[in-house]
C-alpha cells in the first residue's frame, strides 16, 4: 500500500503521461520518447530524486528555449579507441543515449572506448547508461559535471557540482553488477524530492546559507562532499575530465539548472568503456563477477541487517518490485502530470516542484 500522499502508477501509464507533457512543451516525439523511458526507469529504481519530480522542470526549460528542440547530433571519431560527441544541447538524456552508442559500437570496435558527449543537457541518473552498456556485454564507466551546489572541503561557498560517477559491469547471472553514486552525500534532486513530499532532511546532508547543517530542504544553500576531502577529491576528477577535457566550463563556471531556463545547458558526460574480451576470457569474466556476487550475498550479515548486498542492488531490488505492483510517484505530481498544464512557471531558482 502506498504512503499517504503517494500513487503507485502503472510503468506503461507513467511513461506515457510524461511524453505526452514534453511534447506539449515542444519536444519532439523521440527525445520525448526516450526522456519518459529514462525517467519511468529512476523512479522504479526508489530513485525518486531523478524521476516525475523533474517533469515540471524539464518540460518549462523547453517550453522557454533551454533546449535544442532539433539538434544535430555527431560523433567525431579522434583516435583508434577515442571520440566526442556533439550533443548540440539537445534534451539530455536523448543526446547521452545516443552518444552511448557510438560509445557502445567503438568499445567493441577497438576493445577500449574513451568518448566524451559535450554541450549536453541535464542527462539523469548515470546508472541507466553503464547498465545498458554491461547488457551489451562491457564493463562501464560514466561520469558527468554539473552546476556548483557544493560546498568544498573545508570551505563556505558552493564551487564543484555533485559530479556523479556510475560504474557496471557484465556477470553470467540475471543482472549486471551496477552502480551509481554522486559524489555528495546525497544528490540534488533528493533534497527536491523531500521537498515535494514535506520531508526533514538528515542535517549530514547538506547546509543552509550561512554554511550551518540543516534538515529544512527548504533552507538548503549548499551540499555536502562524500568522506570530505575524499569526496571533494573525486568531484574534482570528475569535472576535469568531463568539463576541462572536453572543452566545457568547469566548476564555478558551469550553468546553473535553475537560474535562467531560456539558456542552454553546455554540460558535458565521460564514457570509459572496456570490453573484457580484449584482456580475458569473457565467459570465464563473467563468471568471476558472477562468484564475487554470490560471496558477498553469502556473508554473514551485521546486526540489524537482513542480507549484505551489493552497491546499487537495492534499486534493481525496487526497480523489480515496482514494475510489478507499480511506481510510486507523490499525489501531487501525478495531478500535474495528468492536467492539462504544461509546465507550472513556478520555479524559485532551487528547483522547487511548486
Amino acid at each position: 500500500m502506498a504512503e499517504p500522499g503517494i500513487t503507485l502508477v502503472d510503468a506503461a501509464e507513467l511513461k506515457e503521461l510524461m511524453k505526452k507533457k514534453f511534447m506539449a512543451a515542444g519536444l519532439p516525439e523521440a527525445p520525448a520518447e526516450e526522456t519518459a523511458k529514462h525517467l519511468t526507469y529512476a523512479d522504479a529504481c526508489g530513485i525518486h530524486s531523478h524521476g516525475t519530480v523533474r517533469v515540471a522542470y524539464y518540460a518549462e526549460r523547453i517550453a522557454k528555449g533551454g533546449v535544442n528542440l532539433a539538434p544535430n547530433i555527431t560523433f567525431e571519431k579522434t583516435g583508434a579507441a577515442s571520440g566526442i560527441v556533439h550533443g548540440d544541447n539537445g534534451m539530455g538524456q536523448y543526446v547521452c543515449n545516443k552518444g552511448l552508442d557510438y560509445a557502445i559500437d567503438l568499445g567493441k570496435e577497438s576493445g577500449v572506448a574513451a568518448v566524451g558527449v559535450e554541450k549536453t543537457g541535464h542527462s539523469g541518473m548515470l546508472s541507466y547508461y553503464v547498465k545498458r552498456a554491461a547488457e551489451n556485454g562491457l564493463v562501464a564507466i560514466a561520469m558527468c559535471q554539473s552546476d556548483p551546489m557544493v560546498v568544498p572541503y573545508g570551505g563556505s561557498e558552493n564551487y564543484f557540482g555533485t559530479n556523479p560517477i556510475a560504474f557496471a559491469a557484465p556477470t553470467d547471472l540475471e543482472k549486471p553488477v551496477v552502480f551509481d553514486m554522486a559524489t555528495t552525500v546525497q544528490a540534488w534532486g533528493k533534497i527536491l524530492d523531500a521537498r515535494s513530499k514535506g520531508k526533514a532532511i538528515p542535517d549530514t546532508w547538506a547546509v543552509d546559507q550561512n554554511g550551518d547543517p540543516t534538515t529544512d530542504p527548504n533552507e538548503v544553500a549548499g551540499l555536502l562532499p562524500i568522506a570530505g576531502p575524499k569526496g571533494y577529491g573525486l568531484m574534482m576528477m570528475v569535472d576535469v575530465i568531463a568539463g576541462s577535457l572536453l572543452g566545457l566550463p568547469f566548476g564555478k563556471h558551469v550553468s546553473s539548472m535553475y537560474e535562467d531556463l531560456t539558456q542552454k545547458r553546455n554540460l558535458g558526460q565521460f564514457y570509459i568503456l572496456l570490453d573484457p574480451a580484449r584482456f580475458t576470457d569473457p565467459a570465464a569474466f563473467k563468471h568471476r563477477v558472477g562468484e564475487m556476487v554470490a560471496e558477498l550475498h553469502a556473508i554473514k550479515p551485521a546486526s540489524g541487517f537482513k542480507s549484505v548486498r551489493l552497491p546499487g542492488e537495492g534499486s534493481q531490488i525496487r526497480y523489480q518490485k515496482a514494475m510489478e505492483d507499480g511506481i510510486e510517484v507523490a499525489t501531487e505530481i501525478y495531478d500535474y502530470l495528468r492536467s492539462d498544464t504544461v509546465h507550472l512557471d513556478m520555479y524559485d531558482g532551487k528547483g522547487a516542484f511548486a
